[in-house]
């Protein structure tokens, strides 16, 4: 594996050539600080984040850390699968500094920095909270749609507010607000989906006013209005009315963005083209891709896909085609991106119904098929009753762990388990689990290295003990803040300073417009996004 200094990796990030630069540290060390274009790919996770951001093995890698020696192992990790370019920064983020470069912190930087450069650029219109509690209680003709997901949506929303994902709202927006008088107002937690949102539908064109609630439910909570908790309020399934509507206005947008049109054997070409790496991606809601989609896509719904670019796409200058059924969320999605920077977005013509027989399926999570003990829900019941030792380490995300876990189990990050040695020592049978089950049977082998006892895994990992009717508990301490390396904390994770975390994380997404005018890699909009490279 060959080593690269800074000033190398800088100008591999404006060759125009492919390259998927993949941070080893767990997502909350890699928060505190990192490359623009990092994407990161923890130690823990890296058989199944490199399966998702790496659908070509050959693709150019360079590995980066803060100087530890993770990238080093991660480099070695990615050879051993079959990477056939692998590159480590040397010195790593310590020595990018050094050498006069930007560090970011945060997450989903390059979406976040986006969506500020959009607001400047567009001047996307908002309103302060106070205006629009006033609106709300004087009967103003006035629409609140959320544009996150509908979880985050059911946690908090605002007073009155309808759950429409960003990938959503042009696509829905003529059966929402069918009256061109009423005022429409898209929100989020902070600010990067209500900017995006607010804008994708001025882009369109409705004619409706629209307004980005300024700082979203952070903004309302720190004004001093309560958000309401557990409202489901959605937009209509099904295609929309106003579907042909929507498409007009989202190709308008999308041809002057410049997004591509290929047909189904345009995709199967880029599908057999070995030299370039390939996303397919359906922008759809979740829901309707689990009801039938085209082998070998990934669900990535479009406002999320914006929002969060670097969890679905490792590789820059990677062909990213969008797919769904009428053509609306690809394109709106699509023009976003390009915007960006990502310079080669081609949507389908036709959509799922030319492409919906072909593709191909991934490659599965590599290191699966090793025979691991299993035991299940029942059995693991009848270890804990029967009081003969039995530790139970739950490999789910700190945030995860804290909102429900087996009683008695421990949490723990994989690339941490030395540290779990003293309460295992004595355990005679050790039972390890995760969400699905997937990252607990990877670790097995780390697990037995530490201690003696019979090692198996939670068939169904927690959820199959959630399903069987077993109790969780939920304890927000446990684990505390300061050990959640493996998540960066949004202030509504926190378990205090939570106020102060709203107007640091607020300041900080502000800022993001004036760092990246000091990254001569980044470049936003269409036109000056190649002019980067």
């Amino acid at each position: 594996m060959k080593r690269i200094d800074a000033k190398t990796l800088h100008a591999w990030l404006l060759d125009g050539r492919e390259l998927a630069l993949l941070d080893a540290r767990e997502d909350g060390e890699f928060g505190a600080s990192h490359l623009f274009w990092a994407v990161p790919c923890p130690m823990s996770k890296r058989e199944i984040r490199a399966r998702a951001l790496l659908p070509r093995l050959g693709v150019r890698i360079c590995c980066v850390d803060d100087g530890r020696g993770l990238a080093e192992k991660l480099g070695s990790w990615l050879e051993e699968i079959g990477c056939s370019d692998v590159a480590v920064l040397d010195g790593g983020t310590q020595a990018w500094a050094a050498a006069g470069y930007e560090l970011f912190s945060g997450v989903n930087v390059p979406s976040k920095a986006f969506g500020e450069w959009v607001e400047h650029h567009y001047g996307t219109e908002s309103v302060d909270p106070p205006d629009l509690k006033s609106w709300i209680d004087s009967g103003k003709n006035i629409v609140v749609l959320d544009s996150r997901t509908h979880e985050e949506f059911v946690r908090m929303s605002i007073p009155t507010g309808i759950s429409v994902p960003g990938g959503e709202l042009v696509y829905r927006i003529g059966d929402i607000a069918p009256d061109p008088n009423m005022l429409v107002v898209v929100n989020c937690a902070g600010r990067t989906r209500s900017i995006m949102g607010a804008e994708s539908l001025r882009r369109a064109g409705i004619p409706n006013k629209v307004m980005a609630l300024r700082n979203g439910t952070m903004g309302w909570e720190l004004a001093g209005f309560r958000c309401d908790r557990g409202r489901t309020e959605k937009f209509a399934p099904g295609t929309p009315k106003t579907a042909a509507t929507a498409l007009r206005r989202a190709q308008a947008f999308a041809e002057e963005s410049g997004v591509g049109v290929i047909g189904a054997i345009d995709l199967a070409r880029f599908e057999d083209d070995d030299d370039r790496t390939l996303y397919v991606l359906d922008v759809r809601d979740p829901t309707e891709y689990r009801a039938g989609h085209r082998p070998g896509s990934i669900s990535a719904p479009g406002g999320q896909l914006v929002q969060a670019t670097d969890q679905w796409i490792g590789v820059r200058n990677a062909r990213i085609v969008l797919v769904d059924d009428t053509g609306v969320r690809t394109r709106m999605a699509g023009a976003w991106l390009c915007q960006m920077g990502h310079r080669n977005v081609f949507v389908v013509e036709g959509g799922l119904e030319a492409i919906r027989t072909s593709g191909r399926e991934r490659l599965p999570v590599p290191e699966l098929g090793s025979k691991a003990a299993t035991i299940d829900v029942t059995g693991l019941v009848g270890l804990i009753d029967s009081g003969e030792g039995t530790v139970v380490i739950d490999l789910a995300r700190s945030i995860d762990f804290r909102e429900g876990h087996i009683p008695g189990a421990i949490w723990g990050v994989r690339t941490r388990l030395d540290g779990l040695k003293p309460q295992l020592a004595g355990a005679k049978h050790v039972v390890i689990t995760s969400p699905d089950g997937i990252a607990a049977r990877l670790a097995v082998n780390e697990v037995k290295a530490l201690c003696p006892a019979e090692v198996r895994v939670l068939e169904g990992g927690t959820e199959a003990w959630h399903a069987f009717g077993r109790p969780l508990v939920k304890d927000r301490t446990n684990p505390p803040d300061e050990a959640c390396i493996d998540s960066y904390l949004r202030a509504y994770d926190r378990n205090s300073g939570v106020e102060e975390a709203m107007h640091a994380y607020l300041a900080w997404e502000i800022e993001l417009a004036n760092q990246i005018k000091r990254d001569n890699t980044v470049a936003f909009g269409v036109g000056e996004a190649s002019a980067g490279h």
